[in-house]
C-alpha cells in the first residue's frame, strides 16, 4: 500500500470538510479503512512543511505525489484512496 500524506491546518473550513468527505468514502468503501493516512498540520511543522512543494490546505500526497490542493472533491478524495490501494 503506497503512503499517503495530508496537510492540514486544524482551522482550516476546507480541512473540515474534507474529513467528512473522508468518512464518508470510508463508509461507503469499508476497503478505504485500511488506508494510513498521515496527517500533519503546517502550522505545528512549519520546516517539514517547507520541504514539500505546495501552497494550499488540505493538500494530500500519494508517494510523494500531489493528488489533491486546495479545495476537496470527495471524487478527487476517492482517487486518493484508490491509488493508495494499488501499492
Amino acid at each position: 500500500m503506497k503512503k499517503v500524506l495530508m496537510m492540514i491546518i486544524d482551522t482550516c473550513p476546507h480541512c473540515i470538510r474534507a474529513f467528512r468527505m473522508m468518512e464518508e468514502l470510508k463508509a461507503e468503501h469499508p476497503e478505504y479503512e485500511a488506508v494510513e493516512v498521515q496527517i500533519v498540520d503546517e502550522n505545528q511543522h512549519m520546516e517539514f512543511a517547507k520541504t514539500l512543494n505546495y501552497w494550499y490546505v488540505p493538500c494530500f500526497f500519494v508517494d510523494g505525489e500531489k493528488i489533491l490542493e486546495g479545495v476537496p472533491k470527495k471524487e478527487v478524495i476517492q482517487r486518493v484512496y484508490e491509488e493508495a490501494l494499488k501499492g
